[in-house]
């Protein structure tokens, strides 16, 4: 018996790429599955609280095939990303929540797309398990959900049920994972191909731009930030800059993972490593020259800590983005 799919159709500014992508691939399954003799595995609806559903961007309409009292029983949800602020995004679509709660004691898993994140997590369903989102709002996100352990670098997470995206374009990748799971990694091949998408991606590290986590009230932990940011060239050891702020090292550290979700040391390899990937995109300089230009002076300790933060070496990380003809 195929599993029923509910790709919801939230109120506000949504997605409609994550409703016509997943609505499209998940079909085009079911036709691989057909040419092969093979029964279909999904039946796709798209549910609603209301018929129609207006967009408040006044472009688009989308109408549901059923609202959410008609469907009492489903096995999979797909929550596409709300682009409004969370409370509003909330408050337009709360009439979403027991249903959610219910279908997913009764066993259906839920799979949310990028920003949905925010909305899953306002059920209380996330607390305590894992989740992805957009890079870009990950701090925003640690902060009004600080029970849900949040990944941002990973594409995809899978627990107890529950699915996340990442930014984006990387619900394509989700969408490949549950097609192998419930279809074969056969299926999910010949997906990729039709549909031209990279099935092993598995982390968004090499698109994250970090921007420094100021979003916070600690004005020492800012000026700390600040100073690492305007000198980062140098070797900051973390006793010193703990003095130039007349703090002991411990109380730094401990005001400073408080306040960015960093500890200094990882903020400070974080700054480096977004300066050197600047000058890998824009400068001729070359891999040592580059290490060299952000502080570093041991080539391994800087190619492994390169790779650790963003997933690539700094050799790919230069010809997968580079702007100008570069020197590895």
């Amino acid at each position: 018996m195929p599993k029923h799919v509910s790709i919801l159709i939230p109120r506000g500014h949504t997605s409609l790429v994550n409703i016509v992508g997943a609505h499209q691939i998940l079909n085009q399954v079911n036709s691989f599955l057909i040419d092969k003799e093979k029964p279909v595995k999904f039946k796709v609806e798209l549910v609603g609280i209301s018929k129609p559903t207006d967009q408040t961007n006044g472009l688009f309409t989308v109408h549901p095939e059923k609202i959410i009292s008609d469907v009492s029983k489903t096995d999979l949800i797909i929550i596409p990303a709300v682009h409004d602020d969370p409370e509003v995004a909330y408050s337009n679509n709360k009439e979403f929540v027991p249903w959610l709660k219910q279908q997913y004691k009764n066993g259906a898993e839920i799979a949310s797309f990028c920003v949905a994140a925010f909305f899953l997590a306002s059920t209380g369903l996330l607390d305590g398990r894992q989740c992805s989102t957009h890079w870009i709002h990950a701090d925003g996100f640690r902060q009004m959900f600080p029970k849900v352990d949040l990944v941002d670098d990973k594409i995809m997470t899978e627990d107890h049920g529950i699915y996340t995206s990442g930014g984006a374009y990387s619900y394509l990748n989700l969408l490949l994972y549950l097609v192998e799971k419930f279809c074969g990694r056969d299926i999910a091949i010949l997906t990729a191909k039709t549909f031209m998408i990279d099935i092993d991606k598995a982390s968004q590290s090499p698109f994250i731009m970090f921007q420094g986590q100021k979003a916070h009230d600690d004005i020492l932990v800012q000026k700390a930030q600040d100073y690492i940011e305007k000198n980062f060239e140098e070797k900051i050891q973390v006793e010193k800059l703990a003095q130039k702020f007349a703090l002991s090292r411990r109380s730094l550290e401990r005001r400073f993972k408080k306040a960015t979700h960093n500890t200094i040391t990882t903020y400070i390899q974080r700054v480096k490593v977004e300066a050197a990937k600047r000058s890998l995109e824009n400068s001729r300089d070359n891999v040592n020259e580059v290490m060299y230009g952000i502080g570093y002076s041991d080539e391994k300790s800087f190619r492994n800590t390169f790779k650790k933060i963003t997933g690539i070496s700094p050799v790919q990380y230069r010809n997968k983005y580079k702007t100008v003809p570069g020197r590895a």
